[in-house]
C-alpha cells in the first residue's frame, strides 16, 4: 500500500482530551477518529489491526473445537425478560422502542439469545456439547466513557457460549478455553495472566479475568513470576495446564490474599497494573433453567445444560497492547498484529535506483508492507514509522541503493543492519 494513496491521517500535535499513551497514539497515528462520546470510527490502519486480532482469535477457537455463528447486535427485550435481567442490568444497557412499540436492546452481551437458539434447535442429549462463539460490536452504556477505546461505549467483542449436559463437561469446556485464550494471547505477542474474578453481571460461581501488565492498569495485579515461563503450546494435557494456571499465585487487589502472598518468595513476587482483556465464566443453570432450555436425556428425562460464556474484548485489546508496547516516539506492535510488517521509507524520491529498490520491495512484500512514497523530508518519515509501530523499516537512500543495499530498522530494539535488499526482505519475512 502506498502512503500517498492512504486515509492514514496522522497528527503532530497530541489531542487535549487524549489522557493515557493508547488514546493519544491511536489518534495521532491515524488508527481511529471519535465520533461521539465513548464511539470511534475505526480507519484502515486500525482496522487492520482488529482484523488480525481477530484471525488468530478464530483459528485458536476453531483449534479448540468452537463454532462461529453471528448473532444479531440489536435484541428483544422479552428474550432478557425471560433470564430475569432486563431490568436488573441497568442503565449500561440501552433499551429501544421500535415504531410498533416494541422493546429492544442494543446487546451488551449475548447469553439470552444463544439460549434461545439453542433452545429452538437442540433437543436431545445427543446434540451436546456445542460450543458456539462470535465478534461482534456490542454497546454498553458507560456512565464516563474514557481512555479512548479502553473504556468506550461501542466496543467489538468475542463471545463464546458453551453447553454442557453437566458440570463435569461443562469444567472441561472451562478449562479448554482457558487454554484456548492463553494460547491465543501468546500468538498475538502479550503476556496475559489469568486471576480468579467476581462473576457480575453475567452470574455463576466461577470466573477469570486475563490481565495484561502496563502502568496505566485499571486493577493492581499480585502474582508469581512462574507465570512469565509459561508456554501453553507445551502443556502435557488440559488438565495439567489448568492446574498449572490456577495453582499459581495470581490475584487482583479485590482478590489479594495476603496469607497466601506472604508464602511466595520474594524474588518470585511481582505487582504491577492490570488491564482486563479477558473474562470467562461458568454459572451452570442459570440461563437454561430461567429460559426452560431442556434436553432429552438418555433416560428420556429432561436435563437443562450446564453453561459457561467466553470473552475476549478484541478492540479493547488494540488499546492495551499500546500501553504495554509503545515508548516516547510511539506504538511497538508485536509483529503478529501491526497494521503492516513493514514500512518502506524512500528517502530520494525521483532517484531512479532508490525507486527502483522501493518499487521491488513493495511488490514482494504486498499488502502486508505501507510504502512511504510522498514527497517529504527523511525526518517526518522517520517520525511517522516509529510513530505508527512497524516492526521493520527499510530505509533506501541515494548512496545505499548504488550498492544495492538498504538500511534496515528494528522498531522495538532500535537496532539497525546495512543489507542486501534480498537479506534484507528475507529477515523481515522470517
Amino acid at each position: 500500500m502506498r502512503l500517498s494513496q492512504s486515509l492514514i491521517p496522522t497528527l503532530k500535535e497530541t489531542p487535549a482530551d487524549a489522557q493515557i499513551a493508547s488514546h493519544r497514539l491511536m489518534l495521532r497515528a491515524g488508527l481511529v477518529r471519535q465520533m461521539a462520546s465513548g464511539i470511534y470510527a475505526w480507519l484502515p490502519a486500525g482496522l487492520r489491526v482488529l482484523n488480525k486480532i481477530s484471525a488468530i482469535v478464530r483459528e485458536e477457537q476453531a483449534a479448540a473445537g468452537a463454532q462461529e455463528l453471528l448473532m444479531p447486535t440489536i435484541q428483544s427485550a422479552d428474550l432478557w425478560r425471560e433470564s430475569g435481567r432486563y431490568e436488573a442490568y441497568g442503565k449500561e444497557m440501552l433499551r429501544i422502542t421500535d415504531r410498533h412499540e416494541r422493546d429492544l436492546l442494543y446487546g451488551p452481551t449475548n447469553e439470552e439469545m444463544i439460549t434461545a437458539i439453542m433452545r429452538e434447535s437442540v433437543k436431545s442429549y445427543r446434540e451436546l456439547p456445542q460450543n458456539l462463539y462470535h465478534i461482534q460490536w456490542k454497546f454498553r452504556d458507560e456512565v464516563r466513557p474514557r481512555f479512548g477505546v479502553l473504556r468506550g461505549r461501542e466496543f467489538l467483542m468475542k463471545d463464546g457460549y458453551g453447553f454442557d449436559l453437566d458440570y463435569a463437561g461443562a469444567l472441561l469446556t472451562y478449562k479448554k478455553m482457558m487454554l484456548a485464550y492463553m494460547r491465543t494471547f501468546q500468538r498475538i505477542g502479550i503476556t496475559a495472566i489469568p486471576m480468579r474474578a467476581d462473576t457480575g453481571q453475567i452470574g455463576g460461581d466461577l470466573s477469570h479475568e486475563f490481565h495484561i501488565l502496563a502502568p496505566t492498569g485499571e486493577s493492581g495485579v499480585f502474582y508469581d513470576a512462574a507465570f512469565e515461563a509459561g508456554d501453553p503450546s507445551a502443556a502435557a494435557s488440559v488438565e495439567a495446564f489448568y492446574e498449572q494456571m490456577t495453582t499459581i499465585y495470581a490475584a487482583t487487589d479485590e482478590k489479594h490474599d495476603l496469607a497466601a502472598w506472604e508464602k511466595i518468595p520474594a524474588e518470585r513476587k511481582r505487582e504491577g497494573r492490570g488491564i482486563e482483556v479477558g473474562q470467562i465464566f461458568y454459572f451452570g443453570k442459570k440461563y437454561s433453567e430461567s429460559m426452560n432450555f431442556t434436553v432429552t436425556g438418555q433416560d428420556g428425562t429432561k436435563i437443562f445444560p450446564e453453561m459457561g460464556s467466553y470473552g475476549i474484548g478484541v478492540s479493547r485489546l488494540a488499546g492495551a497492547i499500546i500501553e504495554a508496547c509503545h515508548d516516547e516516539a510511539g506504538i511497538i506492535w508485536p509483529d503478529a498484529i501491526a497494521p503492516f510488517r513493514a514500512a518502506i521509507l524512500n528517502l530520494r524520491q525521483g532517484d531512479a535506483a532508490t525507486d527502483k529498490i522501493c518499487g521491488d520491495l513493495h511488490e514482494k512484500l504486498g499488502q502486508d508492507c505501507l510504502y512511504d512514497d510522498r514527497e517529504e523530508r527523511a525526518g517526518a518519515k522517520f517520525a511517522e514509522a516509529d510513530l505508527m509501530g512497524h516492526p521493520w523499516q527499510i530505509i533506501a537512500g541515494p548512496r545505499g541503493a548504488a550498492n544495492g543495499q538498504v538500511e534496515l530498522k528494528r522498531r522495538a530494539t532500535g537496532e539497525r543492519f546495512e543489507l542486501s535488499v534480498a537479506d534484507a526482505l528475507a529477515k523481515v519475512l522470517s
